[in-house]
């Protein structure tokens, strides 16, 4: 088995649920059983369920099923990837990968569309938001994970894969869409104003380097009246860990942006910035929401604690633990997607459950979703370290003064020093 090569944060659009499964105990086992022994007794009843069970099922089959069975038991974002899976992610981590075009979300066990991807098979089907998954190649979706529900959609360019879909209450129908390459969705940015805005969608290979590009393009077209920057990681589920360190970077001129350690005193890793903040010094304010997690949220921990940013939103996701995939045979038997480490804020805070409070707290309006949180995942790490400061009140939307996107006026308004703050703020803002 090859050693790590691949650090990843995250699920992807939108966060992994573990399989939960009902156990029926027909008598004690002996303690302390050896680790040959319980092999053993995982040999017996493979062979048990090869010779006895109703249909003969494949060896690979079952293997792969006792694999993802033992990890999706540890925490809640462990999970086995089978061959196809692996493949795929490692092209999504460079920022393409063979697919149908949709985000989808695990809500109460349901796989529903969060939105088709524009110009993709899903949306040029007519796949849309809401939209319910019944079925992905006949297998039913009820209760499977999201990593299960991606990774069935995912797959080699030019395959067919054949969706149930249920819309309302209207009867569910079936669609063939073939895979084609889809591109994970790469940061856009405007000016608003005098305002520098990005939004950065996830982090990828390519995050760093459009980052650079946006801030310099909006430094040219805005010129000398640049108020600041506003960069929207809400909704952002994470991604490659490197991509968050490399932004993070671009906004720090020194210091520690990130720890990651593992089971052992000895296993730490630091990552420190570089000289060269890419804004000039210029205020930014980060956009968060409960859709804002890992890799988002190392970005978020590192620019608060350095008081670079002002972090503006909602309570993000909370969740504070790095995943490693780890091939088997080269990848030829898959990859281990498994829980290795935590990572710490540069103050030494884990995020893991408590999350990034923000410093300003400004609610979402009445139509922001209800945002499902680290800590109500079936398995999830403990929190560690002292409980998160209050949360506080949010500022709320004038009734009857309709915003097309409350927190981002309430972002431009922080910048033009027309929103007042309390004394938490940073003090460049």
């Amino acid at each position: 088995m090859n050693r790590i090569v691949l650090l990843v944060i995250g699920a992807l659009a939108g966060f992994g649920l573990a399989v939960a499964a009902s156990h029926f105990a027909y008598g004690a086992l002996p303690a302390g059983l050896s680790t040959s022994q319980q092999l053993a007794r995982f040999g017996a009843a493979f062979q048990r369920v090869r010779d006895d069970y109703l249909e003969k099922p494949e060896d690979r089959t079952l293997v792969e099923g006792a694999i993802g069975g033992m990890l999706t038991t540890l925490d809640a974002h462990s999970s086995y990837f089978d061959p196809k899976t692996y493949e795929a992610m490692q092209t999504k981590a460079a920022g393409a990968y063979g697919g149908i075009g949709l985000i989808v979300t695990v809500t109460n066990g349901v796989a529903i569309v969060v939105q088709p991807i524009s110009d993709t098979p899903a949306s040029r089907a007519g796949v849309k938001k809401d939209d319910v998954l019944v079925a992905i190649d006949g297998v039913a979706m009820k209760g499977r994970s999201l990593d299960d529900v991606s990774s069935r959609m995912r797959g080699t360019i030019g395959t067919a894969v054949a969706l149930t879909i249920a819309r309302g209450t209207a009867k569910p129908f079936d669609l063939k869409l073939t895979r084609e390459a889809i591109e994970v969705e790469r940061l856009t940015w405007h000016r608003e104003g005098d305002v520098g805005y990005i939004k950065i969608v996830a982090f990828s290979d390519r995050t760093d380097p459009d980052l650079r590009l946006a801030v310099a393009a909006l430094k040219r077209q805005i010129g000398p009246s640049l108020k600041g920057f506003i960069v929207d990681i809400r909704d952002n589920g994470g991604g490659v860990l490197q991509a968050a360190i490399d932004v993070s970077d671009d906004f720090l001129d020194s210091g520690e942006i990130v720890s990651v350690r593992g089971r052992g005193p000895d296993e730490v890793e630091r990552y420190d910035a570089h000289y060269g903040d890419i804004a000039g010094g210029k205020p930014v304010v980060l956009l968060v929401n409960g859709g804002t997690a890992s890799a988002s949220e190392i970005v978020a921990g590192a620019l608060q604690d350095h008081r670079r940013a002002t972090i503006l939103g909602t309570l993000t996701f909370g969740k504070g633990s790095v995943q490693s995939i780890m091939p088997l045979d080269n990848g030829a038997g898959g990859a281990l997607h498994m829980t290795t480490a935590r990572y710490y804020t540069p103050a030494g805070r884990s995020i893991q459950v408590t999350g990034i409070v923000p410093d300003v707290v400004v609610s979402g309006g009445p139509s922001a979703p209800d945002y499902e949180r680290e800590e109500e995942l079936p398995h999830h790490l403990p929190a560690e370290g002292p409980p998160a400061r209050p949360l506080g009140k949010a500022i709320e939307p004038v009734p009857g003064q309709a915003t097309d996107d409350f927190q981002l006026a309430m972002a431009l308004a922080f910048l033009h020093k027309t929103l007042a703050v309390g004394a938490g703020a940073p003090d460049h803002a």
